[in-house]
């Protein structure tokens, strides 16, 4: 399936859209941009970390002397329980709706220097307990349509904190993104009677062009479609919609597999990986998803080094992503790391 460098389209059937593939890109000059990358090794406590244990907030609250995983509400959150109405819309162009929800917090450590890579493998595991039950507290306290875990890992993916951190976002709509998946694996389903990413990850097993790492219940693979350089999903091998379905060999394996999928990163460039990270899990807005599986996306965002990344402009922004070599070169320099 590599094309070598010719270009080409390939198709998302996850979203309904497509990426253009350019390999040979990299082989240009660049004097662009180029990101500070900090050397400076960060302490096990920091007495001016808002997330550290016993330090007082942004918010004024004080954090409890903690160990291990500490929820808690965003202090300044994009989401309040309030769903107060936005006026009546002036015209069929100019619709605004009302959206409430939850905002919370998940540090996965009291250990400001630690992330999900340099984790004990139990501490892994304990961070997915708390985000499965977390997922199935806020469904039912928030009436939540859809709750939104991820992380976003580095300053030059938005994180505002180094101290290892993610967050949970319970909405009382189905955003965007999950909506347009839910709507493309429940039609796959409709008409094969099958789910598609099932479907996706037997080919891509059978195939191996593209596998990072394969597991009993898991698998790491650079989707087809990928857009960012060295993006890839998680994927279980059994048909579950939640983080709770996942049984504890399960949870034990994808802590472990979470483990190695950031130490890999790391030494792509030798050098802290920044990405985002995001589950989807099946929609809890009544329909019908039971084509729906669980599966976890990374997005870093690094193209040529520690130092240079990929930016989604001009072309991307204007018509359809594009991305500078092919999935199956990633996947085969992801794969020759041993974490």
């Amino acid at each position: 399936m590599n094309r070598g460098s010719a270009s080409h389209r390939r198709y998302n059937p996850l979203l309904d859209e497509w990426v253009l593939c350019s390999p040979g890109r990299l082989k240009r000059p660049w004097l662009g941009d180029r990101e500070e990358v900090s050397k400076a090794a960060l302490p096990s406590y920091d007495p001016d970390c808002y997330m550290c244990p016993r330090n007082p907030r942004a918010g004024g609250a004080r954090n409890p002397d903690y160990r291990g995983v500490f929820l808690f509400d965003n202090d300044y959150p994009a989401l309040t329980e309030n769903d107060a109405p936005v006026g009546a819309n002036p015209h069929p162009l100019l619709i605004a709706a009302p959206e409430r929800g939850r905002c919370r917090v998940i540090a996965f450590s009291e250990r400001h220097d630690r992330h999900l890579g340099s984790l004990p493998a139990e501490a892994v595991e304990a961070v997915i307990d708390a985000w499965a039950s977390e997922s199935e507290r806020l469904t039912a306290d928030a009436n939540a349509a859809y709750v939104q875990i991820f992380e976003n890992r580095g300053g030059m993916m938005g994180a505002s904190n180094p101290h290892p951190h993610g967050q949970i976002w319970a909405v009382a709509h189905v955003p965007t993104i999950p909506r347009r998946k839910a709507e493309r694996l429940r039609s796959y389903r409709e008409d094969r009677s099958n789910d598609l990413l099932g479907d996706y990850l037997e080919e891509e097993l059978r195939r191996r062009e593209r596998i990072v790492e394969e597991t009993d219940f898991w698998a790491q693979v650079v989707p087809f479609w990928a857009v960012w350089p060295f993006e890839t999903m998680l994927v279980p091998k059994r048909l579950v919609g939640s983080l709770a379905e996942l049984g504890s060999e399960e949870r034990s394996e994808l802590a472990r597999l979470i483990g190695r999928t950031v130490r890999r990163y790391d030494e792509v460039f030798a050098a802290p990986f920044p990405y985002s990270m995001g589950w989807y899990e099946r929609p809890r807005d009544g329909g019908d998803h039971r084509g729906f599986r669980l599966h976890a996306a990374y997005h870093p965002p690094l193209l040529r080094s520690a130092s240079v990344r990929k930016f989604l402009v001009g072309y991307e922004l204007a018509a359809e992503p594009q991305r500078d070599f092919t999935a199956e070169e990633a996947a085969e320099r992801l794969r020759a790391i041993v974490p």
